[in-house]
């Protein structure tokens, strides 16, 4: 595979025709059109499978080519910096966002959004995923990086994972097996990929989970900036600690490098005002981490994934 600053060119990827349909193959895509934080340079290609079948070939083709290639949801947790990506980003989207509910046993494609399945088991009278009627990733997503919001995580809920290896081998995955931490799982430095996972939910009074839901919505919408491009939280809670409060107290609210900003509504988000780069927001990270470091002697985490090129 020949290389030109370490780009990998289309015609290079030409096997990908021979994969999948082209209309679902965009070349040099634009990664802030998938990203919720509207940021990104381009990846070289970004497919689109599907069915597991096409998932497995790309998969295959990426390992034996030795092509790199990246698993994106919906680019909610993610910053990608300002040159792309090299190589193949593979969107995990609905058509691999099955949904099967079987009395309290619910298994779910990874490519369906988050926010949608815990609606959806709601009417059904499931109990366990209120937490999640806010979060704005894919299934597949948040059981990577076992998503969780008052309270509640993804691991609580979680049985079984069904996942596709390198060599194309489908695993399943015990809830144990998982190894779910605080915002982690063994998928994070894996490179398997999530197809399905299976859920065991509680039966409750459809009223009164939606009655859940509406509280969660509405301290969601009153407290966080949603009105702005941004990637969630952008740290990890460290312990003893609220990072909001902290950087708030440390006068970093609204602080900014041209369009990233500490969100004047909640401390703990960066948002896009408009033009920002990848490159103002790891600045403004650096500055935050920094600040926190010499003030507190706290080490702040990215929660948000950082990827591609400088």
């Amino acid at each position: 595979m020949k290389h030109n600053e370490n780009r990998i060119f289309p015609e290079e990827l030409k096997e990908l025709v021979s994969l999948i349909p082209e209309d679902r193959i965009a070349w040099h895509e634009p990664m802030a059109a998938h990203t919720s934080f509207r940021i990104g340079g381009p990846a070289d290609a970004l497919v689109t499978p599907a069915s597991e079948t096409e998932l497995a070939s790309l998969i295959s083709f990426c390992s034996h080519s030795g092509c790199p290639y990246f698993i994106l949801g919906r680019g909610t947790n993610l910053l990608v910096r300002d040159k792309g990506i090299r190589g193949v980003v593979i969107k995990i989207d609905q058509p691999l966002g099955n949904l099967q509910i079987e009395d309290q046993r619910v298994t779910v494609g990874a490519g369906m959004a988050l926010g949608e399945l815990s609606r959806q088991a709601g009417v059904r009278g499931l109990a366990g995923l209120e937490f999640a009627v806010g979060i704005p990733g894919s299934v597949g997503g948040a059981v990577c990086m076992n998503a969780g919001a008052y309270d509640g995580e993804m691991k609580n809920v979680i049985k079984e994972v069904r996942a596709i290896a390198e060599n194309g081998e489908v695993l399943r995955l015990s809830a144990e097996q998982m190894q779910f931490g605080y915002r982690s799982s063994i998928m994070q430095n894996s490179k398997m990929v999530i197809l399905e996972a299976v859920l065991e939910l509680l039966p409750d009074d459809p009223a009164a989970i939606k009655q859940r839901m509406d509280d969660f919505t509405e301290r969601r919408e009153a407290r966080q900036p949603l009105d702005l491009p941004s990637a969630g939280s952008v740290f990890k809670r460290p312990a003893g600690h609220y990072v909001g409060p902290m950087l708030q107290e440390l006068g970093l609210k609204g602080f900014s490098v041209n369009d990233a900003q500490v969100s004047e509504k909640h401390a703990g988000f960066i948002v896009n005002r408009g033009q920002a780069k990848a490159a103002d927001v790891l600045e403004l990270i650096a500055i935050i981490q920094e600040t926190v470091r010499n003030q507190y002697g706290v080490e702040l985490i990215p929660e948000i994934k950082i990827i591609g090129e400088d």
